[in-house]
């Protein structure tokens, strides 16, 4: 077993980690803990070579640990990275692009490249889970509020569940683990299919009044708390916790990012979620588990498509 880096904070992560090669070392021992596998080939004997490269033998072409995560052809150091990576962690309601690129002296368009790359690397199967216990489910909307519009700007008929100038995401809560889910609208067609994939069956699902969790009686034990009627409370089961976490999150996209397009929400929700999974761990630890879901790659050209 190699010995991972630990580190108390910002200052001693920029200490320990003051060289490029300290950085591949920990990425090294992190990703293969010295047992190299080929992004290429993974049943593929790897011969290791100068730099930090090997090669890998069965497709002939050369590789290192950056090779097929977040950090393939980067041109920033991984120092950088690394301290992006822990301020994004440990800063509970997120960073802006701005003020990122300040802290680590990079351009705001990098900064903002990079961020969306480690919230990308967030939404990794690594850090999902299966509910099979009693689990809350609501939906909360993202978007500007219709009274605060100007008169010529305003939606018609945009109240309540209305999708039409706001998108809907759907959160799954488990013993403080939450799962995020993007969807068009919240018709029972839309949720249903999603909420069976991560709830298992026979287990306890918890919500409000709502038609859509109502018809999946037959996968799960429904619970209804009957918000129409003043109930918040239904025995000693409640969709507080769910709720609360819709709270944290707003006041993190407002009072952080003012806004976030429907383009890039989901990434936003992963953000908020790894770091509501991760609540309770250290610095350090919720650190290096991020390093366990960097194994895939996000171009600039991937990020900015409009389709």
């Amino acid at each position: 077993m190699i010995q991972i880096t630990e580190f108390k904070s910002l200052m001693d992560l920029l200490q320990k980690f003051s060289e490029e090669k300290i950085c591949i070392e920990h990425l090294e021992a992190i990703r293969w803990n010295g047992n190299v596998v080929s992004p290429f080939d993974a049943s593929s004997k790897v011969y290791k070579c100068a730099g930090f490269k090997y090669k890998c033998k069965n497709t002939g072409k050369y590789f290192n640990v950056r090779t097929g995560t977040i950090f393939e052809d980067t041109k920033v150091p991984l120092q950088k990275w690394f301290a992006a990576i822990y301020i994004v962690n440990s800063h509970k309601k997120g960073i802006s692009s701005h003020q990122l690129a300040k802290d680590i002296a990079i351009t705001q368009k990098s900064a903002w490249f990079l961020l969306h790359r480690i919230r990308y690397a967030f939404d990794h199967e690594n850090f999902k889970k299966t509910f099979n216990d009693v689990v809350q489910a609501d939906e909360s909307f993202f978007g500007g509020k219709n009274k605060n519009r100007h008169a010529d700007k305003k939606v018609e008929k945009s109240q309540g569940r209305a999708h039409k100038d706001k998108t809907a995401v759907l959160g799954l809560l488990e013993y403080g683990h939450v799962s995020l889910t993007v969807i068009p609208n919240t018709q029972a067609e839309t949720m249903r299919p999603i909420i069976k994939a991560q709830v298992a069956k026979g287990a306890i699902l918890v919500s409000d009044e709502y038609d859509p969790y109502v018809w999946l009686r037959g996968h799960c034990f429904h619970v209804v708390v009957n918000h129409s009627h003043g109930q918040y409370v239904n025995g000693a089961f409640h969709t507080n916790s769910i709720e609360g976490f819709w709270s944290q999150f707003k006041r993190g996209v407002y009072g952080i990012y003012h806004s976030v397009s429907r383009k890039h929400l989901h990434r936003y929700c992963a953000e908020f979620a790894y770091r509501y999974n991760t609540r309770t761990a250290k610095d350090p630890a919720r650190f290096n588990y991020c390093l366990t879901g960097i194994d895939k790659r996000l171009t600039y050209k991937e990020l900015i498509n409009n389709e």
